[in-house]
């Protein structure tokens, strides 16, 4: 089949026309090499008049003559530069181009994009001659031609061929009768035209790109890092709010609940001035639950894989490193257990993997059948990411290729579902081998081998899949199940690619951009036209992340990479303002009065009876009966959707999958006795898990288990110590007014003070539309006579922690005083209230009780104060 393309699309005009338009005036160049007549002021000019034409800040002096478009991935980008090159030529004659390509893979998409365009492009240019070549080290002749020839002439080169003075390219040379072959670019001022600018700002880099002796330089990106003289802007928001990339979903396959093995994953090795150290993730204890962690480890005592996760009882066993191996790529453990790069020991990995496939497969056919029943004749690919090609493909001892287990798989699931499944038979109508297969680099065997992407050998691998390109979008080409490395993972793509599944074994590196990235461009149909019905424009990333991640990662790549400002969420460093605290406000009157009141340290004493926490802890532990879960594998399908507020997501599918199997289960009685915040005898603790009755109940998930008994009993301690907490002010302690500083933090987080005789302050920090209602209020009401935010440093020792209340405040009504410390929330239903928050109510109350004339309140507005007073 042959792509054709529109020469119609209004944003890739206006993208052209944004650069010709810099030459405005220019005199139409006559001879072989580029002349710019235009004078500095001249081209200011242009560019200021272009920039207030597509609603950009206007650049108020020239940063050399480099100019910059800025276009998200799978706009045409590369169509659009190509194009320009024409336009160039027709309006001022301009003819020496240089592409500087920073890839193998990007110089690969380059190629191709000149041969499948170039018949277009005669047509639109009235057949304009054009020669586009290569830069070869081995065939350097092609540099007179270049510099020679009255025609448009284009060259490609790699940044990486001319940045050094030992290149090729910068050596005198035989073949050009001693002339360096670099001598015949900088002879014809070309235009340098730079594709992923972002990857060539380092000093060496830009240096050589000067060495070239432009006449101009124009860098085209999605993400650059420098934005020299913008003359056009399409960011991400506006390609997806305007359709012109394909939407996303993404299909998330996880893990809930399975924390009952004692996981590694070996990430990398590091060497530091004496030793090797490893990087290995594991699950570590939080407040809030077991939680991945990456953490570095040596072979040595101190890097007990026990004490690092927060002394998980899972990890107990003798997890000691003894041996950091880089060269053979493992580390070994006291207790015998191996964990090779790359590689974890997670029971389910492989289980997740199966599930993306198997995602990624009815995903794929459920499309195929829907254009088909609809008529719409368009091919349908799907690509895989692995980080292992020896997973897809390996060899035996005598080189004959031997299937890997990913492709085993692939064959097994995709045989499965078609025979359970009626309504796909037939839908393709090739056996599954000639399905799928794999585009990877090759060693000097012709076997397929892991790679970097940048390497000389993944030349081949990139190859294939340009020169592949038109025949993989032909209807009748069996291949539809692509596999390539997650190396090669820039610089080409495929309009028809629909489904993208990362099959990684380990922590990948790759940005949901790159990720996503293949997959963006809209697709073609049958004919080669592009296809523009919203219906079946959609991108289904199948991932082994939440599809909650996936969006957050993504929009802080679009804020990190592109500048993009979301309108909700998002804070712009530049919007903080510094609080200032008053001259010489620690003299205040009034302030001294308040603070002479609330200054003082406490320390606490709490009792409880043991026999009333063996019954309460019990009843409690009953209750978890219906709140374990096995462990199961979780697939949750949602849309992304893109706007000004930011990166959000729509639900559209959710189902569990229970994961059979057998855990390890500790001893229940030390990992609770070692967990909870009370010191309780063995006797205490066996009595309060006799208390559960079933045993059996734990076996379906241990770790679960063991989390929620000591949460319950720990909330059960809590509970019966502060309905028994003593408060005692601490000999000569006290909050000392020194501690006061000045603070910054975000304008959106201030209310600023308007009677500033009423407080310490110009401006309050406010966490909530409460707390600023609250502020506003007291600034405004004639009965608050001073109030004060109090600092996060002024924190009550409580059981269940510090504890920072939030006002502190002076009362007056008809002449009587109240010194009070409020603490606001947004109701004042106890039942409505967390329990750590009513328990720390409780505790407030019970340390300020030990003040005289300071009177403890939670409340939700300045009006709820008076009805509590108690005048003393």
């Amino acid at each position: 089949m042959k792509l054709h393309f529109d020469k119609n699309q209004q944003y890739q005009k206006d993208a052209v026309e944004a650069v010709t338009e810099i030459f405005k005036g220019q005199r139409i160049n006559k001879g072989a090499e580029n002349n710019i007549t235009l004078s500095e002021e001249e081209i200011l000019k242009n560019i200021q008049e272009i920039q207030k034409n597509n609603k950009l800040k206007p650049s108020q002096k020239l940063e050399g003559l480099n100019f910059t478009v800025e276009m998200e991935t799978g706009t045409g980008k590369t169509y659009v530069y190509l194009r320009t090159i024409y336009e160039l030529n027709k309006q001022y004659g301009f003819k020496k181009f240089v592409i500087v390509v920073p890839s193998i893979a990007i110089k690969e998409g380059v190629i191709k994009n000149l041969e499948i365009t170039r018949e277009h492009f005669q047509g639109l240019y009235d057949n304009t001659p054009v020669t586009f070549q290569t830069y070869d080290s081995s065939a350097v002749s092609i540099m007179r031609e270049f510099a020679d020839s009255n025609n448009i002439q284009i060259l490609i080169i790699n940044i990486d061929s001319f940045v050094k003075d030992k290149n090729i390219i910068n050596r005198p040379n035989d073949k050009l009768a001693g002339k360096k072959p670099i001598e015949f670019i900088q002879s014809v001022n070309p235009i340098v035209i730079i594709d992923e600018p972002q990857n060539m700002e380092t000093t060496a880099r830009k240096t050589a790109i000067e060495t070239l002796k432009p006449a101009c330089t124009l860098r085209y990106s999605a993400t650059h890092k420098n934005f020299y003289n913008l003359v056009y802007s399409l960011n991400p928001v506006e390609a997806y709010k305007r359709r012109l990339v394909k939407q996303i979903e993404v299909d998330s396959v996880t893990t809930e609940n399975n924390h009952n093995n004692a996981f590694i994953e070996l990430l990398r090795f590091e060497q530091n001035k004496n030793s090797i150290l490893a990087k290995v993730q594991i699950e570590c204890k939080t407040a809030t639950g077991v939680k991945p962690k990456a953490v570095i480890i040596g072979a040595d005592e101190k890097y007990n894989l026990f004490k690092l996760s927060g002394e998980r009882e899972i990890y107990r066993d003798n997890f000691i490193p003894i041996n950091i191996n880089a060269s053979e790529k493992f580390v070994e453990f006291r207790n015998g257990r191996k964990i090779y790069l790359g590689q974890n020991n997670s029971q389910i990995r492989d289980e997740i993997m199966k599930m993306q496939i198997e995602r990624t497969i009815l995903e794929h056919l459920s499309k195929e059948k829907r254009f088909k029943d609809q008529n719409k004749k368009t091919k349908v690919l799907s690509l895989f990411f692995i980080d292992k090609v020896s997973n897809y493909r390996s060899y035996d001892e005598n080189g004959n290729p031997v299937a890997g287990k990913i492709s085993e798989w692939f064959e097994e699931i995709y045989t499965k579902i078609i025979k359970d499944n009626k309504d796909y038979d037939g839908i393709i109508p090739f056996e599954v081998k000639k399905i799928h297969n794999g585009y990877f680099a090759k060693d000097k065997k012709h076997r397929f081998k892991d790679s970097s992407g940048e390497a000389k050998d993944d030349n081949d691998a990139y190859h294939l899949i340009m020169k592949n390109k038109e025949k993989l979008l032909d209807i009748n080409e069996p291949l539809r199940f692509i596999f390539s490395h997650s190396a090669l993972r820039e610089g080409w793509d495929n309009p028809n690619v629909f489904q993208i599944c990362k099959l990684n074994e380990s922590n990948s590196e790759m940005k949901k951009r790159q990720e996503i990235g293949r997959g963006l461009r809209l697709p073609v149909n049958a004919q080669g036209n592009r296809i523009y019905d919203k219906d079946i424009n959609t991108l289904t990333v199948i991932s082994n992340e939440t599809y909650a991640d996936f969006a957050k990662s993504l929009q802080k790549e679009f804020e990190k990479d592109c500048g993009v400002k979301f309108d909700g969420g998002t804070k712009n460093k530049r919007d903080r303002k510094e609080i200032t605290l008053k001259k010489g406000f620690d003299l205040d009157a009034k302030f001294k009065e308040l603070w002479d009141k609330i200054k003082y340290k406490t320390t606490y004493r709490a009792n409880y009876e043991t026999e009333q926490l063996v019954s309460e802890a019990g009843k409690a532990l009953e209750e978890i009966k219906d709140e374990i879960e096995a462990p199961a594998i979780r697939r949750k399908k949602a849309g992304i959707k893109v706007t000004e507020a930011g990166v959000s997501t729509v639900l559209v599918a959710d189902k569990l999958s229970i994961i059979q199997g057998s855990f390890e289960v500790p001893n229940i009685i030390d990992y609770i006795q070692n967990k909870l915040n009370a010191k309780l005898t063995r006797k205490t603790i066996c009595e309060i898990v006799k208390r559960l009755g079933r045993m059996a109940d734990i076996l379906k998930n241990p770790q679960m288990f063991l989390d929620l008994a000591v949460n319950k009993i720990n909330n059960v301690i809590n509970k019966l110590m502060i309905e028994g907490i003593k408060y005692e002010k601490t000999g000569g302690q006290e909050w000392q007014i020194q501690c006061f500083k000045n603070m910054e933090t975000y304008i959106d987080n201030l209310y600023t003070v308007k009677n500033q005789n009423k407080t310490i302050t110009d401006s309050i920090v406010i966490d909530s539309h409460v707390e600023e209602k609250f502020a506003e209020d007291c600034d405004s009401s004639e009965n608050i006579d001073f109030f004060i935010k109090l600092p996060d440093w002024f924190k009550i020792m409580t059981p269940l922690g510090t504890y920072n209340p939030d006002w502190a405040l002076i009362y007056k009504d008809d002449n009587k005083k109240t010194y009070l410390v409020v603490e606001t929330k947004s109701t004042l239903d106890q039942d409505k209230l967390r329990p750590e928050e009513k328990l720390k109510i409780k505790c407030g109350k019970a340390h300020f009780k030990e003040f005289a004339d300071v009177q403890f309140e939670h409340v939700t507005k300045v009006e709820d104060i008076l009805p509590k007073l108690q005048y003393k």
